[in-house]
């Protein structure tokens, strides 16, 4: 069978599919507090439970009749819940891999809200949802909610900043909760990125909204287990691209030349039906910018549980020692993290054939 190509996809998001899609990703789909196991040498990981079960518990629900005068008014004086006063929500700090999603996706799932007054995304498809959307409609379509879920929480420019706090500041005076993950604290989000001292009120106005959790430990996804495998030949992939369904087949260089044309809100529907992604000849990654988008491709691929079955350079080598030093380095450790777990994935798909 032929197998299929990233490159030849460009796919069009509607924005309804964006808001519709603000839930947990399917590799969260069945995750919960129970099934998130706290590393007995890192208490702040069974705290973290402890304060997180504890704030869903204190969200509530929402009626039927309070229901239809949101939807009615949208965010009129008569929708609008007052402002709390504190902190309206939980910052959750730590290294990669030490289950900050895991915890946010068992935060949304128990939540007593119903579904459609939750919202779960990362930092870059809230950001996208607002350029689809415009300002002032996330503003009314979000703050109907009781929770708004932030995953990989980052600033990587001063507008982004701005737009953020405002947004954020929006949405709690009518009352929406939040909570958010990052690899950095609040008060400082965009160092080492841009000059964060110009947009310290922002900055200081974003960590106001939350109550900082610390969650301290090792990268679960490679605790006690064997290294990633080694890359695969050009001629493997390719046999095990056209022996399995849905399985994609691209040129590592022409896919991130591909993905400087499709839109980072696109990266999730780039992957729609895709079984696994083989890939050859993965070498570095060539600038900064490339970069960033392989991070969020990285993303989508993990959420959505795709194997990623390469040839060339192992996935430790994509990012230069300058980047891995530089401002946005936790999030390439992030992203050779969870592509090194997809690695280990297709390893399976080389023994099936």
């Amino acid at each position: 069978m032929a197998p299929l190509s990233l490159c030849g996809r460009e796919p069009h998001v509607p924005a309804d599919r964006l808001v519709a899609e603000m839930v947990p990703p399917p590799r969260f789909d069945a995750v919960r507090f129970a099934t998130y196991i706290p590393d007995p040498d890192q208490p702040s990981q069974t705290e973290a439970v402890r304060v997180l079960e504890g704030f869903a518990a204190g969200l509530g629900g929402t009626s039927a009749g309070e229901q239809g005068r949101r939807r009615l008014f949208g965010f009129g004086k008569a929708a609008k819940k007052a402002a709390p006063s504190g902190p309206r929500g939980v910052y959750l700090d730590g290294g990669y891999g030490v289950g900050k999603t895991h915890l946010l996706a068992s935060l949304w799932h128990a939540s007593p809200a119903e579904p459609e007054l939750k919202a779960f995304g990362t930092f870059v498809e809230l950001t996208n949802l607002v350029g689809a959307l415009g300002f002032q409609q996330t503003v009314r379509t979000l703050s109907g909610h009781r929770l708004l879920c932030i995953d990989e929480f980052e600033l990587d420019d001063p507008g982004d900043t701005v737009l953020v706090s405002t947004l954020l500041g929006k949405l709690v005076e009518a009352g929406v909760a939040l909570a958010a993950t990052s690899n950095t604290l609040p008060g400082k989000l965009g160092e080492g990125r841009f000059a964060a001292a110009d947009f310290l009120r922002e900055i200081q106005g974003l960590s106001a909204h939350f109550r900082a959790l610390r969650i301290d430990g090792e990268d679960y996804r490679h605790r006690g287990l064997p290294e990633a495998p080694a890359p695969y030949s050009d001629d493997v992939v390719t046999r095990v691209a056209h022996a399995t369904a849905d399985a994609s087949l691209d040129a590592f260089p022409d896919l991130l030349d591909h993905l400087a044309r499709v839109h980072p809100s696109r990266y999730g529907a780039l992957t729609d039906g895709i079984g696994a992604v083989c890939l050859t000849g993965v070498r570095p990654v060539p600038d900064q910018s490339t970069a960033l988008r392989l991070v969020v491709l990285a993303d989508r691929l993990y959420d959505r549980e795709v194997p990623v079955l390469a040839s060339g350079l192992p996935f430790d080598q994509l990012f230069s020692e300058e980047m891995l030093n530089g401002g946005y380095r936790k999030k390439y450790f992030r992203a050779i993290s969870r592509l090194t777990a997809l690695a280990r994935d297709a390893a399976r798909l080389t023994e099936a054939r």
